[in-house]
């Protein structure tokens, strides 16, 4: 039987669901947090190995824009070794049960993320076949929209939806009419994707469901759900300082797109629908019948496939249907689009995943959960509660959450349970939230992003604005530091 080390000054917490996705704003799991094994390796060579490992994975990561390597292979490799080595250890000493429910929990993590993943992106692919965002683009297009508009329409977007739609949904959606609008100007795509990132992020740190860190902070109680709403103004101050900065160097000139007229394909409007049926049962399961929010995605998964063999099986009878009308009305642009009505597949929707971020995502939380299982990730957050004040270990951590990744740095604060005021408590869901967009792979809204557009919107890309960004993530703090003063005096 596993028994995990805890600290027994710390009361323990109880943990019922391991790190779901990053991504939906609605639908995360309750309260899950770092788990440390029976063996200290922090100070062994094994340990510093591994770290060494993890780093030079991370910088391979970095560097894709160079090298011209997926950003999935180094962190594979780089989650094996750990693995590797923690299951080497254990079992020299006879524990090789414990480094093996490890695994498999931490591998259950990253399952329903996928999962949860892999169902979002096939919804987005099927919404991107039937024409949806190319629909959107031409309405841009002829609103004669400018890029500077642009900028700010999908940014803003962003903002708004991501409390509702989650960080990482909206974040692909904004990316995806980016990239169409603007299609061929890498310029402009990149600053794009950098403001709907940081915007997403920060709209989704003010809401309990807009990221799975504020979901977690309100699971264990440590701040009611109304207390979350005074984080707005900081999070539309980390949006707006950067975004404002930002587009003075947009041009102020229209797309070169050709204007054309779009026709939705049969079903796109169904299909959207049909995704918004699926977030709500995602929320419902998780809210109401508190089963993790992953069993909702995938039964929507099966909406999209029942309506899928619906359209193949009814394709016939709509074409003979449209072709008489079109005949009838002598409309012969409409019968040449009739001939390139093809099937919908939703198998060919899930192959044309992102599967590069899907494993990228795996390499992540295998290795995030293999160094705090040797005890990293609790070495540092007792090292910065303990030796600092907590406000600036709130903000280091929230740097820090740029790099790790926000879910595992909140998962070892949550499990110390520093004694923190509500004002510290909501400082550091605000710093966890929007910390992550000081890099492009410091948030699942960002990894997805880079997979997305990919060629346009890079990790160095995303650096050069980063002290842009910094400026926003110092602003939002003092915000809050000031606007939320009284929060900081009472404890809970």
């Amino acid at each position: 039987m596993l028994t995990l080390h805890h600290d027994p000054g710390q009361p323990r917490v109880t943990r019922r669901w391991l790190f779901l996705l990053a991504a939906l704003l609605l639908c995360f799991s309750p309260a899950a947090f770092a788990v440390t094994g029976e063996i200290d390796l922090t100070s062994s060579a094994i340990g510093f190995f591994a770290v060494a490992v993890f780093v030079l994975a991370y910088s391979l990561v970095m560097a894709e824009e160079k090298i011209h390597m997926r950003k999935s292979k180094p962190v594979l490799v780089a989650a094996g070794i750990i693995w590797g080595i923690i299951g080497w250890v254990y079992v020299q000493n006879g524990m090789s049960e414990t480094s093996e429910y490890a695994f498999r929990v931490t591998l259950l993590e990253f399952t329903e993320l996928m999962l949860f993943l892999l169902v979002a992106m096939t919804y987005i692919n099927a919404m991107e076949e039937r024409r949806v965002f190319d629909a959107l683009r031409s309405w841009m297009l002829r609103k004669g929209f400018n890029y500077r508009t642009l900028f700010w329409l999908t940014g803003g977007l962003a903002f708004v939806l991501s409390p509702i739609a989650d960080n990482l949904t909206t974040a692909l959606l904004m990316c995806a009419v980016i990239t169409k609008v603007a299609e061929g100007d890498k310029r402009f795509i990149n600053l794009a994707c950098i403001n709907v990132v940081v915007a997403a992020n920060a709209g989704g740190a003010f809401s309990p469901f807009g990221d799975i860190t504020t979901l977690m902070v309100w699971q264990a109680g440590m701040v009611a759900f109304q207390e979350f709403f005074i984080l707005f103004i900081p999070s539309l101050v980390n949006f707006l300082i950067p975004a404002i900065i930002m587009s003075a160097f947009i041009k102020d000139e229209k797309p070169g797109s050709v204007y054309e007229d779009v026709w939705l394909k049969r079903g796109a409007r169904r299909i959207i629908a049909l995704f918004l049926l699926t977030i709500t049962t995602a929320v419902v399961c998780h809210t109401v019948l508190h089963l993790p929010p992953v069993l909702g995605m995938m039964t929507g998964l099966g909406y999209l496939q029942f309506f899928g063999y619906y359209l193949r099986r009814s394709l016939p009878r709509s074409l003979e249907r449209k072709r008489e009308r079109y005949s009838r009305r002598g409309d012969n642009k409409k019968l040449e689009q009739l001939g390139s009505v093809v099937p919908f597949d939703v198998f060919n929707r899930v192959a044309r995943a992102e599967w590069d971020t899907l494993l990228f995502f795996y390499g992540v939380v295998m290795c995030v959960g293999g160094l705090g299982f040797m005890g990293y990730l609790g070495l540092l957050s007792e090292a910065l509660y303990t030796g600092w004040d907590a406000t600036w270990a709130n903000i280091v951590l929230g740097i820090v959450s740029a790099v790790v990744d926000n879910i595992p740095v909140m998962f070892a604060v949550l499990t110390m349970q520093p004694d923190m005021s509500h004002g510290h408590w909501l400082l550091i869901t605000l710093t966890a939230g929007v910390g992550g967009s000081l890099l492009s792979i410091g948030s699942a809204a960002g990894v997805a992003v880079m997979g997305q557009a990919r060629g346009s919107y890079t990790f160095m890309g995303h650096l050069r604005w980063s002290p842009v960004i910094l400026l926003g993530y110092i602003a939002s703090i003092i915000v809050h530091l000031w606007l939320n003063a009284d929060s900081f005096t009472v404890f809970g």
